[in-house]
């Protein structure tokens, strides 16, 4: 995701690391790349100069100084206009209303049927109390009424369809009359959508907003269209009033043009990301954890909601205290790594960690992550608790039976040993919020 542009990012930023201090001549070369690079991610031409005039009012305000670690100060203040430029802080949804509606549109192909799904998903993961019900108001596609209806199988959640029914306003009607009678608390109502933009579907969606006053109209983009998303998103607004924007296909080759333009030009705050194919791969948008990841810093803010979600407060608890004793074992790292596995890919997870994915952390697959688990698993449980050593005969027979050269298990030893040397030198019981501030420093750009 990214990718073009966070190299341009890296590549500029990594210029700052022989100066010392910053000059009028180098902060305007500096600026000129920020533009280019911007506008060949596809990101509005409006936007991006608005973008660049804040951040030379910013430099001759004097917020950057040309003293202290001018390329950091640099770095932080592209950062910041990015968060800025995106909303600041995350959007959450408004489902207050006694029947909360949320109409889910957008353009053929961007996604929109899907997220209905792994919207109701989020909301019962999120809100379990909350009684939802699906509408496919969809008759224009002839598959998107059979989709809906296979998407809220798979979740166990029900969906009101009216077959042969032609007018997409009466299936709306009649799926909130249903939701009222029956006490649903959600009505999350799949939109029709078009190849390109029409008065037909301006229309219809303008007639359906009427019936259904929703609390949300949720305006579906796919991230690999750039700004051709963001022209479409701003007549949906025009017409409909859109309250928020979901950015699909974050997984495949985004250029950013969109997730950095949409919500400027529309002014309405970007909702949710799609990042994957699973009916869960939704989550909320945060403003920083984008910047982050658009400027190759990792995505710490996911990362750790995911492992809130994944591992219990206890279980990180003990593990911190053995981390901070260094007395954790192969035992121990393999328990960690079951929990990982929850959270999703190892591939995926690391490149949400700052600077792996920039020194080829990124490139480590899911099957040497699985290597490195029967490497321990065919240890013995002694073995395993660090109460027998491994010797150079029990590591040759650990690599034949886990399938593995006998390096790599030599290197896996090796490597488990100097981690935990790490924890032994630290001194004070800070001594895991020091380590974070010397990762976090070794992180940044060089």
């Amino acid at each position: 995701m990214f990718g073009a542009l966070t190299e341009k990012f890296q590549s500029l930023f990594s210029g700052f690391s022989g100066k010392k201090v910053l000059t009028d001549d180098n902060i305007a070369d500096a600026i000129r790349q920020v533009r280019l690079a911007l506008l060949d991610a596809d990101v509005n031409y409006g936007v991006v100069s608005q973008f660049i005039l804040r951040m030379k009012e910013k430099v001759v305000g004097g917020s950057v100084l040309k003293s202290v670690s001018p390329g950091q100060q640099f770095i932080d203040l592209v950062h910041a206009e990015l968060v800025a430029l995106m909303g600041n802080e995350e959007a959450p949804l408004d489902l207050n209303g006694k029947i909360s509606v949320v109409m889910v549109c957008g353009l053929q192909g961007s996604g929109k049927t899907t997220s209905c799904a792994k919207l109701a998903s989020f909301i019962r993961k999120e809100e379990k109390n909350k009684k939802i019900l699906l509408a496919a108001c969809d008759l224009q596609r002839p598959a998107a009424v059979e989709q809906l209806k296979v998407l809220g199988s798979s979740l166990g959640l029900p969906v009101f369809f009216l077959e042969g029914e032609k007018d997409p306003c009466e299936v709306a009607k009649k799926a909130y009359d249903k939701a009222k009678q029956e006490g649903f608390d959600v009505l999350i109502v799949d939109t029709a959508g078009r190849l390109h933009l029409d008065e037909s579907l301006m229309e219809e969606l303008e007639a359906m907003k009427k019936i259904l006053s929703p609390r949300e109209i949720l305006f579906v983009a796919s991230a690999a269209t750039g700004q051709d998303a963001v022209r479409v998103a701003a007549e949906f607004d025009k017409r409909v009033q859109i309250t928020g924007t979901i950015l699909t296909m974050l997984d495949g080759s985004a250029r950013a043009g969109a997730a950095i333009s949409i919500r400027e030009i529309t002014q309405r705050p970007l909702k949710f990301e799609g990042y994957g194919e699973k009916i869960g791969d939704l989550q909320v948008f945060n403003p920083r954890s984008m910047a982050d990841r658009i400027l190759g810093m990792g995505d710490v803010i996911n990362l750790v909601k995911k492992a809130k979600e994944h591992i219990d407060e206890e279980t990180h608890q003990e593990m911190e205290k053995k981390l901070r004793k260094a007395t954790f074992t192969y035992e121990d790292y393999l328990k960690q790594m079951a929990m990982v596995k929850k959270m999703g890919s190892f591939k995926s997870l690391i490149k949400m960690m700052p600077g792996l994915s920039s020194m080829g952390g990124g490139d480590v697959s899911d099957e040497e992550f699985g290597a490195m688990e029967a490497v321990i698993l065919s240890m013995t449980p002694r073995e395993r608790q660090e109460r027998d050593e491994l010797d150079v005969s029990r590591r040759k027979r650990v690599a034949k039976g886990s399938g593995v050269p006998l390096d790599n298990v030599n290197r896996l030893v090796k490597n488990f040993k100097r981690v935990k040397q790490l924890f032994k030198n630290m001194p004070d019981p800070k001594g895991l919020s020091n380590l974070e501030k010397q990762m976090k420093g070794k992180n940044q750009w060089h």
